[in-house]
């Protein structure tokens, strides 16, 4: 997989959503959304812009659209947001994100962990001449979700057990 982004190339940056049944985006959204920020280089070339992916998959408002609002409002972010808003399952995000990836020198995925390898190893099921182009996001920190991390691992368990082993321990 490609290594390191350049100045002059376009990042795109996927943000999955995570069900959220209330009006605005869930504590989970809007960790994402910050990191989903943070991933955005600073030299984003033209074409660099962010996708919110998820539908009302809670009931009410999509989860893309409760994390753009997120980002534009308690992040001030200005920067090009795309929405998808259909997706119900990670499945459906990557199948519907893929049309908006088509021009990405760089793609990221955001999301925990588990998740976000998951989403990388759908990607290359359906497009592996995309995956080719996935980086690392700055979706994780250390120290980050501290307290969280034993409940977290074990969700992740349970999220990976559809892969292959090969795609277990794929990242870009």
């Amino acid at each position: 997989m490609a290594e390191g982004v350049g100045a002059a190339e376009s990042v795109v940056v996927v943000v999955l959503g995570y069900r959220n049944p209330q009006p605005t985006a869930n504590l989970i959204n809007r960790w994402r959304v910050r990191a989903g920020i943070r991933s955005i280089p600073a030299d984003g070339g033209p074409g660099t812009c962010v996708i919110f992916s998820g539908g009302a998959a809670g009931g009410g408002v999509a989860e893309a659209r409760l994390m753009a609002d997120y980002a534009k409002s308690a992040l001030r972010f200005d920067g090009t947001v795309l929405l998808e808003s259909e997706s119900l399952t990670t499945w459906q995000n990557i199948t519907n994100i893929i049309p908006l990836l088509a021009d990405a020198d760089r793609i990221k995925i955001v999301s925990q962990p588990a998740h976000a390898l998951k989403a990388r190893a759908y990607l290359r099921r359906q497009r592996p001449d995309l995956a080719e182009r996935l980086v690392r996001a700055e979706d994780y920190r250390p120290g980050e979700w501290l307290i969280a991390k034993p409940l977290l691992a074990l969700y992740g368990l349970r999220i990976l057990r559809g892969l292959r082993k090969d795609e277990r321990t794929a990242s870009p």
